[in-house]
């Protein structure tokens, strides 16, 4: 974790060599979240609500996704460019380094500007929780918390899936784009406006619905239920990570190098 550090210490300097450059990036992504935030807000203004779902409950649900997003965008985006590391045989250097490839590949990139974003998502969910018409217990706070984090595993776990299927395909990720720019677009909203199909996709393969659906359900007391399921769901997100770097693992001695 010192290296890591060191990592990020560098990256960190390197990106406020242009720190105009660094502000108004920062900026465009603390704006980011309310034009899709203003989407929601229309819908649920032409038809009153969406599959039962109010105002404040469809913005924790977005926000808690955003945030999770904003987290795992930022620290594991060296995964998602991982493809350009192995064209140029980038990761031919970090193969002869004594350190672990992951530990190399995700302090390759760390973006601060993603910051933005991040501020923008907490504004959006703090407005939600105070606005919840729901009694706020400690269970409920952890549950939140652990949703937030579950989310985090899980898009940090597509974006090595990314780099796992550059080392078949070198550069492939627009494929895999449907997993993180389509899994945080559809997962804007509770997943049950879905047919059943689609939940049965975000809770059993691409577990966001733990970070999402599940969670929520519990939160806002919609689960009449099988309430603890819920309330430990987002253990399904935290434990994605571990079968995607185990395919990491198997990506890498695959590795043939690029021959030059």
């Amino acid at each position: 974790m010192k290296l890591y550090f060191k990592y990020m210490k560098i990256l960190m300097r390197s990106q406020m060599q242009y720190r105009s450059s660094f502000l108004m990036v920062a900026l465009g992504q603390l704006i980011y979240p309310f034009p899709l935030y203003a989407g929601v807000v229309l819908l649920v203004g032409r038809f009153g609500e969406i599959g039962g779902w109010t105002v404040p409950e469809l913005t924790f649900c977005f926000g808690s996704l955003l945030i999770s997003y904003s987290i795992a965008e930022a620290f594991a985006r060296g995964f998602d460019l991982f493809s350009h590391m192995v064209r140029t045989g980038g990761f031919d250097r970090v193969l002869v380094r004594p350190r672990s490839t992951i530990l190399q590949v995700l302090g390759s990139r760390f973006e601060l500007n993603r910051a933005g974003k991040l501020a923008g998502s907490l504004g959006l969910y703090i407005w939600a929780a105070a606005n919840l018409d729901i009694l706020w217990s400690i269970d409920k706070v952890a549950v939140a918390f652990f949703m937030a984090a579950a989310g985090v595993f899980v898009f940090s776990g597509i974006f090595v899936l990314a780099g796992v299927w550059s080392f078949w395909t070198i550069s492939g990720n627009e494929l895999l784009n449907i997993l993180t720019d389509g899994t945080r677009e559809m997962a804007r909203f509770p997943l049950d406006v879905y047919k059943s199909k689609i939940i049965l996709l975000f809770v059993f393969v691409v577990p966001i619905a733990s970070a999402n659906f599940l969670p929520l359900l519990y939160i806002t007391g919609k689960a009449l239920e099988n309430r603890l399921l819920y309330a430990f769901s987002p253990l399904l997100g935290l434990l994605f990570i571990f079968p995607c770097l185990l395919l990491w693992k198997t990506g890498v001695r695959h590795y043939k190098s690029t021959g030059s």
